[in-house]
């Protein structure tokens, strides 16, 4: 059979920096070829060449055959036709993907009439139908919603609309389940095969989690150091691996307990009847009809050395209960942290209580400035809350930063654009830890990493907590990392508490149908999700 896709002796370099080197592999019409590795390991550097979408600082070298066309030496005419046509991709960041401005509607309509040449009326019953596909909960409402008031794994699931939009023949798919729950990913997975089935539609799906890989991929290239150093059928490769580099993935997963908490400790953090409640505001005189209630009436509480894990779907209610907590959104109830009534302090009364708590965002490429230096962005919380360092000490405080996150110093030279996502995510870390907080919000902190970094992530977390008394709220879809570092767990639904305790009884003997639903998406891939629980 003739390939749909195929690649050969494919090498991209940034300068003197070879990022992919003499890459080939074939992709045959409603196949899946997976390509996994570590971040940095040239997986979407690889994926982006396809479609020419490389920064200009890139040097392409060798041949991307697509239905007999070079797309290397196509014209930018060429390209526009084949782009969200007959290719489509899903980006691993959809903040930075989406536009801020536009609204939902306005950006899928627009690869429909682009494309399709749909009409407004066409085009929003097939944004409707797109977006209900993706499991976009009472997508009518909505059609007139910016990015930023989804949460990251409803914004991830608007990329996949467009990217399906118009039914192409090869997906590109960057790490596109990244920002998901599990019970969604399970669900957009199995999108995903019955589209293929329908449409003949090929996939190059890219992501550091092998055990999606296992589910959806018919073969596997495993790539290193921008090199695919493995390949072949995804049992053969996975039952029997033969480089090392293969072996080591395989074996890489979040091990080991929490550090054991002191029942007598001090809350670090109290919330109590904790709500955050939306207005929905209608007609010419925007009134108020009614609220979505992203926080309902939550009690909590942290004590000291302690890692409350918060869990559930997208959506519901976990991120904005991290940001209530901080005040960086407002909210009603009582929050006290460190001793001190949050909820009753202004914006400015919360600034000498920042250096003590601090955040880690779930997406590092919107949460860092492109403009800053890594360096000045690791250190510009220093400046602010510890002014009298020397420059030369702010500096060794960011290098043991840089350090302690797996980053060498000299990355402090470099801007975000040029990390991986995984890179990206640990300098959000080590921008948070440089203050030596006390209370850390870590909202999903791991979700871009590949698998062995997250497993060294959930180490350092530990040794941190471990070494400095440090208490975290720990906000994750990922079960697996939840279980290593939370000693309680929250589940959350629609803004609500369904079921919360210690983490090893919730793991052994879920007590709500929901947790059990969701610890079976996670540790067992052929589940396929709680959308009708």
């Amino acid at each position: 059979m003739t390939p749909l896709l195929s690649i050969r002796d494919l090498t991209i370099a940034f300068g003197d920096t070879v990022a992919a080197r003499n890459v080939g592999l074939d992709i045959a019409p409603g196949e899946t070829l997976a390509l996994v590795g570590e971040s940095g390991s040239g997986k979407s550097v690889t994926a982006l060449s396809v479609l020419k979408l490389l920064p200009p600082t890139a040097s392409l070298s060798g041949n991307i055959i697509f239905k007999g066309q070079n797309l290397v030496a196509a014209k930018p005419s060429q390209l526009r036709a084949v782009r969200g046509n007959d290719i489509s991709m899903i980006f691993q960041e959809p903040m930075t993907s989406l536009n801020p401005v536009h609204t939902i509607e306005r950006q899928i309509g627009e690869v429909l009439a682009i494309h399709q040449g749909l009409r407004p009326n066409a085009a929003r019953a097939r944004v409707l139908e797109l977006l209900d596909a993706v499991g976009i909960p009472d997508p009518k409402s909505r059609l007139q919603a910016f990015p930023h008031q989804l949460s990251g794994g409803q914004r991830q699931r608007v990329m996949i609309a467009m990217a399906l939009a118009n039914e192409p023949d090869l997906l590109v798919a960057d790490e596109p389940t990244t920002a998901l729950d599990v019970t969604v990913q399970a669900q957009i997975l199995t999108l995903l095969k019955q589209l293929q089935q329908r449409l003949g539609m090929a996939m190059l799906f890219i992501t550091h989690d092998l055990g999606i890989v296992r589910r959806i991929a018919d073969r596997v290239c495993v790539m290193t150091k921008g090199e695919i150093v493995e390949a072949g059928p995804v049992a053969a490769v996975f039952d029997t691996p033969q480089h090392g580099y293969t072996k080591h993935l395989l074996a890489a997963e979040p091990r080991g307990a929490p550090p054991k908490s002191d029942p007598a400790a001090p809350a670090i953090v109290e919330a109590r009847d904790l709500k955050v409640w939306f207005p929905i505001k209608r007609g010419l005189l925007r009134r108020t009809v009614g609220h979505i209630k992203a926080v309902d009436g939550v009690d909590l509480a942290i004590r000291q050395g302690e890692t409350l894990g918060i869990v559930g779907e997208s959506g519901s209610g976990k991120s904005t209960l991290g940001n209530a907590i901080l005040r960086l959104i407002s909210s009603e109830g009582r929050i006290v942290v460190l001793g001190n009534t949050v909820s009753e302090r202004s914006w400015k009364a919360m600034r000498p209580l920042r250096a003590d708590m601090q955040v880690v965002f779930q997406d590092p490429f919107g949460s860092l400035s492109p403009r800053m230096s890594v360096a000045e962005i690791i250190g510009e919380g220093l400046k602010v809350h510890a002014p009298r360092l020397s420059a030369a000490e702010r500096d060794a405080r960011v290098a043991k930063a840089l350090e302690e996150v797996g980053l060498p110093a000299n990355a402090g030279l470099r801007y975000p654009h040029e990390f991986s996502g995984g890179q990206r995510q640990r300098i959000a870390i080590a921008r948070a830890m440089v203050l030596n907080p006390k209370f850390v919000v870590l909202d999903e902190p791991t979700s871009a990493l590949d698998v062995s970094i997250q497993a060294q992530m959930v180490d350092l977390l530990r040794q941190l907590q471990t070494r400095h008394g440090l208490t975290y709220l720990f906000i994750s879809h990922d079960l697996k990392v939840v279980r290593a570092l939370a000693n309680t767990i929250i589940v959350m639904r629609n803004g609500r508490v369904v079921e919360q305790g210690a983490t090893a009884e919730i793991f052994a003997a879920p007590q709500s149908d929901y947790t059990k639903a969701l610890i079976t998406a996670a540790f067992d891939r052929t589940a396929v999700g709680v959308a009708n629980l």
